[in-house]
């Protein structure tokens, strides 16, 4: 590993602002992962970009919302960090069916408040777990409904610092995946809703308590850790394999929902890429489909 990669460079203004050694376990829903070398919180997109530009060029960036889809290895995360949640977080209404939201808004924060704005559509977001940001970069849905449906434009930085608007139709966008110009990031999107007077907070409430009942709530997971092959549920497919309960360590996958892998205190990232990997290949040998994580998994092992 590189003498940079070990002890990377803070450009000087900053120095105050960047921590260092960070651990990524607080910063993940699953409760695991060694330390990042620097993290930054920026104040505004501005700032961002400023630090972005002065970054040296080979330095590794990595940016983390709610950590809610995020698996970090053991042996922690090179370069910097940077942290969009409680950083990038303005919400405003555009017009009568228009939002913008910037990246480190958490999607049930979007949904609470298009309800308050009678916009409806947007429930779905309250069953993410994380922030636009990610949504925007992995195409996040939930009971059948999808971000990218209602993307009418994005803002992306790039690592020069250059702010750019990029209509919907410069990405493609599929079922959990979304490619688009290569070194750009979201910072913003605006999103296109249904004027809905009649919509109220009761929906969001039935769709959460069905999700309560449905999935482990309230226990140290990433939410589900695989997409669905076409035609199938990934769930389905483990179960069937006979998976509920698998366990290394203390990670095991969920008795409540298949597609879970919980931390039930102790589990390291090694024990729950190790879950992974057997119910890859569990469910390889008996029903002839490879899952394909949902999950984004990075960094280095010890």
């Amino acid at each position: 590993m590189s003498a940079l990669a070990r002890a990377p460079q803070v450009p000087p203004q900053f120095e105050a602002r960047v921590l260092r050694d960070v651990s990524m376990a607080k910063h993940t829903s699953w409760h695991v992962g060694g330390t990042a070398d620097l993290c930054f919180v920026p104040r505004d997109v501005r700032e961002l970009a400023a630090f972005l530009r002065q970054l040296e060029p080979q330095l590794p960036i990595l940016w983390v919302g709610l950590g809610s889809n995020l698996l970090v290895r053991d042996g922690g995360v090179r370069g910097v960090v940077i942290m969009t949640h409680g950083a990038l977080g303005a919400l405003a209404r555009v017009n009568a069916t228009t939002i913008q939201a910037e990246a480190g808004v958490p999607c049930a924060r979007i949904a609470r408040q298009c309800v308050q704005w009678g916009l409806g559509s947007a429930e779905f977001l309250a069953g993410i777990p994380g922030t636009l940001g990610g949504a925007l970069a992995m195409n996040a849905g939930a009971w059948g409904g999808e971000t990218w449906r209602h993307v009418l434009e994005v803002d992306t930085l790039d690592r020069r610092g250059l702010v750019r608007t990029r209509p919907a139709a410069d990405f493609e966008v599929g079922y959990r995946s979304v490619h688009g110009p290569e070194g750009e990031w979201f910072v913003a999107a605006r999103l296109h809703f249904e004027p809905r007077p009649d919509v109220d907070s009761g929906v969001i409430r039935d769709l959460l308590e069905r999700r309560k009942q449905s999935q482990p709530i309230g226990e140290w997971s990433c939410g589900s850790v695989f997409t669905n092959p076409p035609g199938e549920h990934a769930a389905r497919l483990i179960e069937t394999a006979g998976l509920k309960g698998f366990r290394i360590g203390d990670a095991a996958v969920s008795m409540k929902h298949a597609n879970f892998i919980i931390n039930h205190g102790a589990a390291r990232a090694v024990d729950i890429e190790a879950v992974i990997r057997h119910v890859q290949e569990t469910v390889a040998a008996r029903h002839g489909i490879l899952l394909r994580t949902e999950v984004r998994i990075v960094g280095e092992s010890e």
